[in-house]
């Protein structure tokens, strides 16, 4: 076990956030797994967004490193993100999401993946599928030049995951850690997204900025995926669809954005016209419409968002996905390291 020592009034290492929305009886099971850590320097904030069905109030709070705040609306989860690191003075945020159950070790290698590579100011976990352990629920996420992001190697056999760490374009915010003051430099998650890619979003912004994300191979953490709101509900498609939009216009730079807007529109048309047997089409449309009619808070906050940018333009244009072939494969995106940065690759002695 890690048995830290930490003055009574000093900052653990990170603060876990979980924000929890109507997710029954797995909160609790996300919240038993993350108190039985073997890394144990953590603080952890649930915030509810105004269940309805009992979770907040049946849940128990195994120890005192766990708070509990209480919204009076259904604020979405960017925003609740935002609420559960105000005021943290630990050096690292977490996030994961009320639908996960994370390994005993899922800290301990977070720990260690901040230790290796001390130049990194993002790290993901690698996601199961909670309804069955050999398979993967997401590996990183990917995003291509239409601006539709994936998790890579959905649905994919673990046995097919590289066994090392590797450097992905950002991290899937059901179990993700990010260094705090970089959080807070961008601005933390869009508010306005309410819920779905903000955190494709945010790992873009600290993309631009020069910060970059390691996937952590042995971090591991089982997902229900989509439990709560459902995969193909007209929730998740209205809202995938509309800040699908948002999110590169907000942060892909001219002149790959003259490529990238009508790309996604045409992409989003197909999915539309392919997939109309089971995707709810009225909230698909409705969410692209919104997307560009509604796109003038992307576009005034574009300007700060550009502003900041120290990343070129043919460094952006190498980090997406060209290939729209892949959008049905979802396979696992790995940006390649350097040839010096021999530690960006880590497998322990037994592989």
């Amino acid at each position: 076990m890690w048995n830290i020592d930490t003055e009574a009034d000093s900052a653990p290492w990170v603060r876990v956030i979980i924000v929890n929305y109507n997710s029954g009886p797995l909160i609790q099971a996300c919240v038993d797994a993350l108190a039985a850590q073997t890394f144990t320097d953590f603080e952890a904030v649930v915030v509810d967004n105004a269940s309805t069905d009992g979770s907040d109030e049946s849940l128990r709070l195994p120890d005192s490193r766990f708070t509990l705040i209480r919204n009076e609306s259904n604020i979405g989860f960017g925003a609740a993100n935002n609420i559960g690191a105000h005021g943290c003075r630990a050096p690292w945020l977490a996030t994961l999401n009320p639908d996960t159950v994370a390994q005993s070790n899922w800290l301990e290698e977070m720990h260690h993946g901040v230790e290796r590579y001390p130049e990194v100011r993002m790290f993901g976990a690698t996601l199961i599928d909670a309804a069955d352990p050999t398979v993967v629920d997401g590996f990183g996420d990917a995003l291509s030049i239409a601006g539709i992001p994936w998790r890579g190697g959905h649905g994919q056999p673990v046995a097919n995951l590289p066994h090392y760490d590797a450097e992905v374009f950002s991290p899937c915010a059901a179990a993700a850690l990010y260094a705090r003051e970089s959080f807070e430099a961008v601005g933390g998650f869009d508010e306005s997204f309410y819920c779905y890619l903000e955190d494709v979003d945010l790992g873009f912004r600290l993309r631009l900025v020069g910060d970059r994300c390691m996937q952590l191979r042995h971090a591991i953490v089982s997902h229900h995926g989509s439990a709560i709101t459902g995969r193909m509900s007209e929730f998740t498609i209205f809202h995938s669809f509309r800040n699908r939009l948002w999110m590169i216009i907000k942060n892909i730079p001219f002149p790959l954005l003259i490529v990238a807007v009508p790309a996604n529109i045409l992409c989003s048309l197909l999915i539309i016209a392919l997939s109309r047997r089971q995707l709810p089409a009225a909230a698909a449309l409705k969410g692209l419409w919104l997307g560009v009619t509604a796109s003038m808070g992307s576009y005034r906050e574009r300007r700060s968002v550009q502003s900041k940018r120290r990343t070129s333009v043919a460094t952006i244009g190498r980090w997406l996905i060209w290939d729209l072939r892949q959008l049905g494969a979802r396979p696992v995106s790995v940006l390649k390291p350097s040839l010096s940065a021999t530690r960006e690759i880590y497998a322990p002695d037994s592989l």
